[in-house]
């Protein structure tokens, strides 16, 4: 088609400096070396730690599948660059990934850093606090002047569960584990016990 000897900049995705820039993005581009914390193909992003110290760097999919990539894994080395969007920096260009350090899923204990704990309660009603997916863990109450009860990413997937919403009532069995309470168990509340009246 460009028989003229003149390609489209994007033909070539990441080979040679020349090929990142556009006029609207070259502006604030910054090169960004790092390494992978985490990618989610199923979410579609992901976040880079930068070797500098700087705020994690988002990773789009589509940034990714553009460059050549069909995934991230964690612990891969990555050098991009990256500017600045409306939540923080994001992945313009992907210079190089290096998957010689990366954890492969099927590698990954498939529970790093979770204490599993033995139910002393029985099936009980509980609220969630807060629960962080990038931290894999929260809290949930049974209501004021209660302890909190701990709740491990883990245990989650365990019951089929993939998230948790701040408000969202489940039910839940717990015990003691080396910090306080932590769940065991955790199901989604069924309809039958209707909304909160508290």
């Amino acid at each position: 088609m460009a028989s003229d000897g003149i390609e489209p900049k994007s033909a070539k995705p990441g080979i040679g400096p020349e090929s990142a820039f556009t006029d609207e993005a070259s502006s604030g581009v910054i090169e960004v070396a790092g390494v992978i914390k985490w990618f989610d193909v199923a979410k579609g992003y992901g976040f880079i730690v930068p070797d500098n110290g700087m705020a994690d760097v988002l990773l789009h999919v589509t940034c990714l599948r553009r460059d050549g990539y069909q995934t991230a894994y964690e612990g891969s080395r990555v050098s991009c660059e990256a500017v600045a969007g409306p939540k923080g920096l994001q992945v313009f260009r992907i210079i190089s990934m290096d998957e010689s350090t990366a954890v492969h899923p099927a590698q990954m204990p498939p529970a790093r850093t979770h204490v599993t704990v033995a139910p002393t309660s029985g099936l009980e009603r509980a609220q969630v606090k807060w629960f962080n997916r990038l931290r894999g863990f929260g809290f949930l109450t049974r209501g004021e002047g209660t302890p909190d009860i701990f709740v491990h990413m883990e245990t989650l997937r365990r019951f089929g569960m993939t998230e948790l919403r701040p408000g969202q009532f489940v039910l839940v069995r717990f015990g003691p584990g080396p910090k306080g309470l932590m769940a065991a168990e955790v199901r989604p509340e069924s309809g039958s016990l209707g909304p909160a009246s508290h």
